[in-house]
């Protein structure tokens, strides 16, 4: 068989609306939405530059949101409203936005422009006032090398105030945590509170999602990774917590419980904040647990609020006897598959390195409740410290290799 022909054989079918329009075509799994909006439907003003996520140039509105083209998967796309720079041309903020870019020579060679006005057009409905800081910060994902970004700023900074002038506000989700919502789409999915364990009687309510997601006794994860952590506790006794689903999710930063859990089953959800982007999860997760080997097997999926992104997972833990006697060492074995649009953020280093840091308050705040200890609150997670951790951990990998093993 030709390549071509496994090419075809290899494309699905996709619907979502384009511009106001309905499309229906075919698409390999792999494509990308901006090569789908340039190369299928000739939509050309959605540039390509880096096609890492970092320059912005592929900025389109997915579903209302500012969205990455280059790293958003077609598939994923699907039954969603995609509004590329085309579809903006009769659009009344963006019509002030060009004459505001031409008036005060915000674009020279106009490759970033496209990108540079969904973006813009954003922080125009959402900022309640011209503040030049939040602006640099919700433009701080479009990169120019032209202009200095000096003109860009003044012409945002005169469409808000004249708009705001003119008596029109910001839109409801702007306001004072308006620069908490800046980011991409999924930045705005969920609440903006920081993640954190609570008592179940300051638990807020959490909206179940649509349809509760379940996920087959087969699951094979997408990725994964281990973990391990130390207990100054016995084995039996940090066992014995395990199969507390209640006690679990009182030392798990971010999780919510959604009704009363059986030792086999619970629904609730997980929240988790890196900086700018909370992620809210709701589904359901089986619980399996093997007494005489103190081992375990948890399994789930959710959704986000809205629905378009998901997640499948599976920890399998193992508890036995630490280095010292009467103390105890977890061994996690973490598998998850992550779809929609979250998934652009969801790169593995990044998910390996939060993971990380919720297993390190975890373990902490069961220290604390097995020694009869209040919880310390987790601290927040913050972006620029996990992009340094991706980026150090294989100098630091080299490093080891480098002076092998110490005698």
């Amino acid at each position: 068989m030709s390549t071509a022909a496994l090419a075809r054989d290899d494309r699905m079918p996709l619907a979502l609306t384009v511009n106001g329009r309905a499309v229906r075509t075919e698409a390999e799994p792999r494509t990308h939405l901006a090569d789908l909006l340039r190369d299928t439907l000739d939509l050309t003003g959605t540039h390509l530059g880096c096609e890492h996520g970092v320059c912005g140039a592929c900025t389109v509105l997915l579903d209302g949101e500012p969205a990455r083209a280059c790293l958003t998967l077609g598939g994923a796309c699907e039954g969603s409203v995609v509004t590329t720079i085309e579809g903006l041309d009769d659009d009344p903020i963006a019509a002030e936005l060009r004459a505001a870019f031409n008036r005060e020579h915000a674009l020279q060679c106009g490759y970033c422009t496209p990108g540079m006005l969904v973006a813009a057009r954003d922080l125009v409905i959402r900022l309640p006032e011209p503040d030049e800081r939040r602006i640099r910060a919700g433009l701080s994902g479009n990169l120019c090398r032209c202009t200095g970004y000096a003109g860009i700023v003044r012409a945002v900074r005169a469409v808000i105030a004249e708009r705001r002038a003119r008596g029109i506000p910001a839109a409801a989700h702007g306001g004072a945590d308006a620069v908490r919502a800046l980011g991409p789409v999924g930045a705005r999915t969920g609440t903006t509170a920081a993640a954190g364990s609570t008592t179940a009687a300051a638990r807020p309510s959490v909206a179940a999602p649509a349809a509760i997601l379940d996920v087959a006794d087969d699951f094979e994860p997408a990725h994964g990774f281990a973990q391990t952590f130390a207990a100054a506790h016995a084995p039996e006794a940090v066992f014995a917590l395990f199969g507390d689903v209640e006690a679990v999710a009182a030392c798990l930063p971010g999780a919510i419980l959604l009704g009363t859990p059986r030792p086999d089953a619970v629904e609730g959800a997980l929240q988790v904040r890196i900086g700018p982007i909370t992620a809210r999860f709701a589904g359901r997760a089986r619980i399996w647990r093997d007494v005489p080997a103190r081992t375990g097997r948890i399994l789930g999926a959710g959704s986000d609020a809205g629905g378009r992104s998901a997640t499948e997972g599976e920890i399998r833990y193992r508890v036995e006897p630490g280095e010292a006697p009467g103390t105890a060492r977890v061994v996690l074995a973490v598998g998850y598959t992550l779809k929609g649009p979250l998934a652009q953020f969801g790169r593995p280093g990044l998910v390996r390195d939060l993971a990380g840091r919720l297993t390190a308050d975890f373990a902490r705040n069961l220290e604390a409740r097995l020694s009869g200890a209040a919880p310390a609150p987790p601290a927040d997670l913050h972006p620029i410290r996990l992009i340094l951790g991706l980026l150090l951990d294989p100098l630091r990998r080299r490093f080891a290799a480098w002076r092998g093993p110490r005698p």
